[in-house]
């Protein structure tokens, strides 16, 4: 849109000169770009990023809107047993974007560790998590291990593993947590690798992605090349059960991530709007829309709210949120994930 029509159009009471002056001054800012020579300017993610966390107003859906998410929700979670699928399937319908789903346990922790020695070549793990579980293994030793060594390494464990996830147990905190119990003989390294191992199986879910085709609508992808790796991208589960655990994380009741602060390189180009519902039974559930950067972000936040609100109310306990609720809306980036 040129300067001439902005003038006319945006009641800013000021010439198309001035108009031009302050976009020159928002492209040598980094808010505004030309993809190329024949183009126009359009926003940078800068901009974008400008627009999500100080410009943007907050939607509120219209009653009939919400009734009609109420109502699809109703229908699908009596009904329906895929819930996960049958949830993307849902917003994908709503906001016409590809949708990835996916629920997964909350990050579990250890919370105290004993280790019971039997004799010189037989010892106990037993591992009780944040979950209410516990976890234990039976460890047959090729040398021979005093009860003395045994208990150091327990206190060693309960001072260093507790409280924290898989992702920060580092071959650097293992070879410490060695040289603090004087281990020469590698048991340290058996304690950490149940650790891992027992850490990791918590955190397995499903993952879904409805509506991939629809990003075919979009004319930022009808270069076959770039809408083939996306849709590549999507369609392997593995992906998505990759996402950083603070997606799920219930302070953030929605984020939007937009290009380049996606890790995976086939969303460089694309906004991802995510939002976390609670599931029940110690599982966080994540809805993230998929799109341009230039997409409706107000609009596509305003329904991933309401959606994730009502399930959390359904699935985690309460009663639905009634229709028109103005649900609270916080937008988060981070430029380091």
């Amino acid at each position: 849109m040129g300067s001439k029509a902005i003038a006319e159009t945006a009641c800013l009471g000021c010439s198309s000169a001035t108009i031009r002056n302050e976009l020159a001054e928002l492209v040598s800012l980094g808010y505004l770009e030309q993809p190329h020579t024949s183009a126009g300017r359009i926003p940078t993610p800068r901009g974008y990023r400008t627009y999500v966390d100080e410009l943007m107003k907050r939607q509120k859906l219209s009653l009939e809107e919400s009734e009609q998410i109420n109502n699809d929700l109703n229908l699908r979670l009596q009904k329906l047993d895929d819930l996960v699928r049958q949830v993307g399937s849902l917003a994908s319908r709503l906001t016409d974007y590809p949708v990835m789903a996916l629920s997964r346990p909350e990050s579990v922790t250890i919370q105290r560790f004993d280790l019971i020695y039997i004799d010189a070549n037989t010892f106990i793990i037993v591992a009780m998590l944040s979950n209410n579980t516990v976890q234990n293994k039976l460890v047959h030793l090729p040398v021979s291990v005093g009860q003395e060594m045994i208990n150091r390494l327990s206190s060693v464990f309960n001072a260093n593993f507790t409280g924290i996830a898989e992702d920060k147990i580092t071959p650097l905190m293992i070879r410490s947590a060695e040289r603090a119990a004087d281990d020469t003989m590698g048991l340290t390294s058996v304690i950490a690798s149940f650790v891992i191992e027992i850490l990791s199986q918590t955190q397995t879910g499903k993952a879904y992605v409805t509506g991939a085709s629809k990003i075919l609508n979009q004319p930022e992808y009808r270069d076959p090349d770039k809408a083939h790796a996306l849709m590549a991208y999507l369609s392997d589960s593995r992906n998505l059960k990759s996402l950083p655990a603070s997606a799920l994380d219930p302070e953030n009741e929605i984020r939007v991530l937009i290009g380049p602060e996606n890790v995976a390189e086939e969303l460089k180009d694309s906004s991802v709007v995510m939002a976390s519902y609670d599931a029940g039974d110690n599982t966080r559930g994540l809805i993230g829309v998929v799109g341009p950067t230039r997409m409706d972000y107000s609009k596509v936040a305003a329904k991933l709210s309401l959606i994730a609100s009502a399930l959390s109310q359904r699935l985690g306990g309460g009663a639905a949120p009634p229709p028109g609720l103005d649900n609270k809306l916080i937008i988060k980036g981070d430029t380091n994930e």
